[in-house]
């Protein structure tokens, strides 16, 4: 059970960044923002931050559990996403407050990381047959936000 409401975080995550967009709530970092893309861009970074955080610990400490809910053995790989999580969801957080060529600094690794982890899913999907919650609702998350924060930062200013 555990398993399958957890497969909805990150997609609930994705959601909920657009829901504030659109309703015009001011994201963290900002003290207005009149623009849609400025708002969802910030929304996007914001939460994308907190789940970074959260991967971090769920790969770390959490590593044996946390393999066996996307379907997969638990090896080196998760301390390596892990790692790589932790920076990510620091430099979410600190491009809030930076401005644009903060965005865009960290879009490029978040976007080029969840494209391709996205991609990896999408294998175990067609040729493991892994139909885990965490192997295919991430999809929401992975596709979701690296191609949304691709198509905002693409917009003009």
């Amino acid at each position: 059970m555990g398993e399958r409401v957890s497969g909805f975080i990150f997609p609930g995550l994705f959601f909920m960044a657009g829901v504030l967009s659109i309703s015009g709530s001011i994201p963290p970092g900002m003290s207005e923002a009149n623009q849609f893309a400025e708002r969802a861009i910030n929304w996007l970074l914001y939460f994308c931050g907190f789940a970074f955080l959260s991967a971090s610990v769920m790969h770390s400490i959490f590593a044996k559990k946390m393999a066996k809910t996307i379907g997969w053995a638990t090896n080196g790989f998760q301390y390596e996403i892990a790692a790589v999580s932790l920076g990510l969801g620091i430099s979410c957080f600190y491009a809030l407050y930076w401005g644009r060529a903060a965005q865009i600094s960290i879009s490029i690794p978040v976007v080029t990381f969840l494209f391709f982890a996205g991609i990896n899913h999408l294998k175990e999907i067609v040729i493991n047959r892994n139909f885990s919650p965490n192997n295919t609702l991430i999809l929401i998350w992975d596709f979701g936000v690296s191609i949304s924060l691709t198509v905002l930062l693409l917009l003009p200013t």
